[in-house]
């Protein structure tokens, strides 16, 4: 009987078919057109096999289950006497898969979004796949305008080459966000609120004016949180909407907004169950007071500081809940804090997710809680701030999951790793430094241990130095600092006294923490000083100072910080005392003390703003000669970081005859500056700031060499330096600049209007 093909609706009865197939069973299966694929793996997918009846059923599944593989670009099942014919043509192999086209985003962005592959099957319906995520990962960089085509190329022996041609279109920027039902706070307030940006020439190193369907949502929840942080407490943002426009060159968003009344806080009660603890003790924990407008950023804050106040008193399991009871007629609303022991929780397990190249024990070390300890959200806080100041991730995540019990959780941490190297090639001015051209090689993770290596050098008109330091903060896995410093330095110091230095030597540090916030910090250097250089027209103090030293010195210094953050402190305050003694072998024998300390006050509350702030700092130092010997490279100088408005070293005790600049035994300064935005948009990472410096240097000895005096001018009063600056966190790195027109001086001291660098004062 001739072969025929049995598809969907053929083998209608057994009277249709030839004779030869109106047994009850099928003899064989035959496969006919495979190449690649063995025999064996195509007749696993048939749902019949020698010796069943031909079922029409089973046959048509049979056939569907082969499509199914993808492996197939045909299939058909046809009959011969009592044999069963597959035939097939198989899909092709993808030799490899290549991208035209595309310059935004390059090839090792796209091979992650395409599942085809090499040596993987090639179907249409897959590369049509692979062109939608194409496009969609365009769309998230803001293209909307792309296009992707892809091609087949065929080669032989049934292999394919695909290529994605791409044409990646203008970036589809935000050109205007809207807001409507907005009478409280203008559009532009609302403007600076939200994270989406319209577009601008200055935002060419942002995203922030790219569309994003996940940050106009956020954007949703920050307008939320705003006009509750200012007292609307019914607010609703009924809607966000992006509109293309019809050229797919632009974004149109719009928000709607239902304001609401705004409400002031009415009656405040802190009620708690716990024994011998009574609420009214956890008032102090409250930053705001009845008549006050409603904050909902800070009921959660205070429900955060009752929790931890709590805590520190020894209740180690406790719940606050804040109940809000809103007063329409009245625009009230009555605050109560229901302050209870909270359910028994202890953490079953930290999970750690995203760290690729960073160890596990380097970020478990940093958490404040442990597998098997009580669980306590403010540890789990200062866990979070703690892995935030490492700086090797772009964000950190933790969330407290249920475990295996209900008195347990597992703390899913996910961190996002950033680039931690620093390669910086470079050059510019300072005022510090004059001209300068610098190198430098970081890790700051290196490996992934948490080890902090340096290599740098800096060539510069008045200071020139290199520097190899290595840091390991948890030296042994224990509670450790231990590093070290090889350096040369060269101070070109003719311009306040005429002489030139070169130091070069190393520096061993060692450092531990007595608990969260107290620590104790060593090290021991060896330098070898070098005075040279001398002017003929240098003083005779100055002159008595040529040749070299060698300082043999031990130091520490205790620390006690209270700061919210160690990068970016906002609130907190600090206060670090020191000590060195310089007499362990050497030819140079002195002991100095130093005490300094800061304070930081947010103006959040006032302001509305986290970028007002005032840091209040000052410190004070005195030096004691043991040997009776002055030197000049162990003086303190006062002028330029630590007293804005004068010059390195240009306050002070200087020669009468000559107006060089001698430095001091005794050293004070305070500093009281005011943090502000500035009124521009905050994408170009400028911020003010207006200052007033205080200090004064002294208590120089007039005996500089044995049988000869000089006159020598020392002025123990305060000099002052007030002015205002600017900061602009550039692509290249932080920038300040500062303008000091207002100073208080005397006699010879060398002032110093204009101050610019890199770099930041902390």
């Amino acid at each position: 009987a001739p072969s025929r093909p049995v598809q969907t609706g053929a083998l209608r009865s057994p009277a249709a078919r030839p004779a030869a197939a109106t047994g009850d069973t099928i003899a064989a299966i035959k496969v006919v057109g495979n190449q690649r694929i063995e025999e064996g793996t195509i007749l696993s997918y048939m749902l019949v096999k020698p010796g069943d009846p031909f079922d029409q059923e089973r046959l048509d599944s049979s056939l569907k289950t082969l499509f199914a593989t993808g492996l197939f670009s045909d299939v058909s099942l046809s009959v011969d006497g009592r044999t069963l014919i597959v035939k097939l043509a198989e899909n092709p192999l993808v030799n490899r898969v290549a991208f035209e086209g595309n310059h935004h985003l390059t090839d090792d962005q796209l091979r992650p979004v395409v599942q085809l592959r090499a040596r993987s099957v090639f179907t249409p319906s897959q590369a049509q796949t692979d062109r939608q995520h194409i496009l969609d990962a365009y769309a998230q960089h803001g293209r909307f305008d792309a296009r992707v085509d892809p091609k087949v190329i065929k080669l032989d022996q049934n292999r394919v080459d695909v290529v994605f041609e791409i044409v990646e279109g203008d970036q589809t920027l935000i050109s205007r966000i809207a807001f409507i039902g907005n009478k409280s706070f203008s559009e532009s307030t609302l403007r600076d609120v939200v994270n989406s940006r319209e577009e601008a020439f200055w935002r060419f190193l942002s995203t922030s004016d790219t569309y994003d369907p996940e940050r106009i949502n956020y954007d949703k929840e920050l307008l939320r949180r705003f006009y509750l942080k200012h007292g609307y407490a019914d607010i609703e943002v009924t809607d966000a909407s992006a509109e293309l426009a019809p050229d797919r060159s632009a974004f149109f968003v719009t928000f709607t907004l239902k304001e609401g009344a705004r409400y002031r806080i009415g009656k405040i009660t802190i009620n708690s169950q716990l024994r011998k603890l009574d609420g009214a003790s956890l008032m102090p924990d409250l930053e705001f007071a009845e008549g006050d407008w409603y904050d909902g950023d800070a009921v959660e804050r205070a429900v955060q500081a009752i929790s931890r106040d709590v805590q520190n008193r020894g209740y180690a399991f406790v719940q606050v809940k804040p109940r809000i009871d809103r007063h329409r007629k009245d625009h009230t609303i009555d605050l109560t804090f229901d302050v209870s022991e909270g359910p028994r929780v202890f953490v079953e397990r930290i999970d750690i997710v995203g760290n690729t190249r960073t160890q596990d024990k380097v970020i478990r070390r940093e958490f404040r809680l442990a597998e098997g300890d009580a669980y306590n959200e403010d540890a789990e806080r200062l866990s979070k701030q703690r892995l935030n100041d490492l700086g090797y991730f772009n964000k950190v995540d933790i969330q407290n999951t249920p475990g295996s019990a209900p008195d347990k959780v597992v703390l899913a941490t996910t961190v996002d790793e950033k680039a931690t190297g620093e390669l910086t090639v470079g050059g510019g001015y300072s005022t510090d430094a004059g001209f300068l051209l610098n190198l430098g090689l970081r890790e700051r993770n290196l490996v992934g241990t948490g080890v902090d290596a340096n290599l740098s050098g800096t060539l510069g008109t008045i200071q020139s130095n290199i520097d190899f330091a290595l840091t390991d903060p948890y030296f042994l896995d224990r509670n450790l600092v231990a590093g070290s410093d090889v350096f040369f330095i060269n101070n070109n110091n003719q311009y306040i006294a005429d002489y030139n230095e070169n130091r070069v030597g190393f520096v061993l540090r060692l450092g531990y923490a007595f608990n969260e916030y107290l620590s104790q910090a060593w090290n021991y250097s060896l330098v070898d000083r070098d005075v040279f250089g001398i002017a003929p027209q240098a003083g005779l103090f100055v002159q008595s100072q040529a040749g070299y030293t060698l300082l043999s010195q031990v130091g520490q210094t205790i620390t006690y910080d209270r700061r919210d953050s160690r990068i970016d402190p906002h609130t907190g305050y600090i206060l670090r005392i020191g000590t060195d003694f310089a007499g362990l072998g050497g030819d140079v024998h002195f002991v100095r003390g130093k005490v300094d300390a800061a304070y930081y006050v947010p103006l959040d509350r006032w302001t509305g703003n986290t970028q007002w702030g005032v840091s209040i700092s000052a410190g004070t130092g005195y030096l004691w000669n043991l040997d009776n010997v002055e030197r000049i490279v162990d003086n303190f100088f006062l002028g330029d970081d630590n007293l804005r408005g004068f010059q390195p070293g240009g306050a002070g005790p200087h020669d009468n005859s000559t107006g060089e600049s001698l430095g001091g035994q005794f050293i004070w300064t305070q500093s009281t500056e005011l943090h502000f935005p500035l009124p521009i948009s905050a994408d170009l990472g400028l911020s003010g700031r207006a200052f007033v410096d205080v200090g004064a240097l002294s208590q120089l000895s007039s005996q500089y060499a044995p049988g000869k005096f000089a006159s020598i001018y020392d002025n123990p009063a305060p000099r002052v330096g007030a002015g205002v600056g600017v900061s602009w966190n550039s692509p290249f790195g932080l920038i300040n600049i500062d303008v000091t027109p207002f100073v208080v001086k005397y006699k010879y001291d060398q002032t110093q209007i204009f101050r610019f660098g890199f770099g930041t004062r902390f």
